[in-house]
Order: structure tokens, then sequence, then C-alpha cells
């Protein structure tokens, strides 16, 4: 892809709100037309849709679906390349995330965090594949730094991640030269929105070299970097988490 996105399709998967939003209008922001995808969100969806088809008309187009019924992904992507012609790059950002202590996770916890953090990914990118090989596109998954070094209780999540994390290298080797596939590993970004106190914030921050916790923009721009400027990186997994991962 050259270093401009203006006429380029992304579509991003969780896109109505936190991280996955700040992807979304930072890739439309470098000109870039987005498919923002939903499951639950509409009001969000229809939100930010509104806001950057303000800023440059007919750039945007909201899409709900869910992830977890992979007989509907292939629809999916044909709205999406129906709507704008083509894809140029495809974000798997789409996530659960909830603690699942051990002797307590039932099957629908497997499904869900599995389904929405490996499964989809890998069918939404099947159905994806002609599409991006026309275009000689990319896929950036949305890992996680949990995926190399476990969280307690979230052994289903970190077990999920850790598939996406190989899943970014496997694809690399099998869809190349015509695709890049490559993953943004977050580490303390957003705090998640129930359930973590403060002291726990606290100990993950000092556990960090940078001495902070980041923000969405970081993610953004590395997933920017990987569809537009990165044209010979594939297969790579970039910790995004202000060097946390080095060793807590």
């Amino acid at each position: 892809m050259s270093n401009n996105l203006d006429g380029k399709c992304v579509l991003v998967t969780g896109a109505a709100r936190r991280i996955g939003a700040v992807i979304a209008t930072e890739l439309h922001q470098a000109g870039a037309d987005i498919a923002v995808h939903y499951r639950g969100s509409a009001s969000e969806a229809r939100q930010l849709v509104g806001e950057l088809n303000a800023r440059r008309p007919d750039s945007a187009i909201a899409l709900q679906a869910d992830l977890l019924d992979t007989a509907a992904l292939p629809g999916l992507v044909a709205r999406v390349t129906d709507w704008s012609g083509r894809l140029d790059a495809l974000v798997n950002n789409a996530s659960s995330f909830y603690p699942t202590p051990f002797g307590k996770i039932g099957e629908d916890d497997w499904e869900q965090l599995v389904g929405s953090n490996l499964k989809a990914p890998l069918f939404l990118a099947q159905a994806a594949l002609k599409a991006l090989q026309r275009t000689r596109g990319s896929i950036v998954n949305i890992v996680d730094i949990h995926a190399q070094r476990p969280l307690r209780h979230h052994s289903v999540y970190g077990a999920a991640k850790a598939g996406l994390a190989m899943l970014t290298r496997a694809l690399a080797k099998d869809l190349g030269p015509d695709i890049r596939v490559n993953a943004v590993s977050p580490g303390a970004i957003l705090w998640p929105e129930q359930n973590m106190t403060e002291s726990v914030k606290e100990t993950i921050l000092a556990q960090i070299p940078l001495g902070r916790a980041g923000d969405p923009l970081d993610i953004a721009t590395c997933v920017l970097y990987l569809i537009r400027d990165a044209g010979y990186v594939t297969g790579q997994v970039i910790a995004v988490d202000g060097g946390r991962s080095i060793g807590w």
C-alpha cells in the first residue's frame, strides 16, 4: 500500500467505542473510508459514523454483525465491498474480556472468549481473503500483552489472545506476499469499566518503566503505521505497553 490512505477502505471490528473508535477515527483522519462494525452499541456506532461523515461525506458506514455467527461473516465483508467497492485492511479489534476463575469456567465462557478473540478473527480474515488479495491489503489483529504473561483469573482470555498472536504469525506466512498480517499488543491503555480497584491500578503502574498508562491513540497510531507505512513488515506483534512486558 502507498503512504496515502485516500480511497482505501478499512473494516474495524468493535469500532463503536473505546479503543476501536479511536482506531477508526485515526485511520479516517489519514484518508481511509471506514466500515464501523458493532454488535450491540448501535447508538455509539451511529454517532461515530455521523461525526466521520460530517468531516468527509460518505466516508463511513455502520455495520451490525454478531462475529460469533461464523456464517454471517462473508455477508459482513460483502456489505463492506458493496458500499466501498474494495477492502484494503481489516482490523480485528472486537474482543470480550472478563475473569474466569478456575473451577468456575463454563462452556459459555469458552465460546464467548475464544469465539470473539480467536475464532472470529480467523473466520473474518478468511471471509475477507479475496477482497484483500485484490488490493494487496493487510490485516492487523489487536492482541494483549497477557497473551505472553498470564493475568490472574483470566486463563481463557489469555489463551485466546495467545492463539491470536500465533494466528497472526501463521497467516503472515500463509497469506504472503499478497497480504501482510501483523498485530498490536496493548498494555495498560484503558482500565476495565468495572472490577478494578485503585490499588490494583497503582500496582500495574509501578510495573511500567514509563510510569504511566497509555492512551488509545498510542494503539491507533501503531495500527496506522502497520497499515499505511510498514510495507516490509509482516508477522510481527508490536507491544505498545510503556515497556511493561520486558519484565514484571
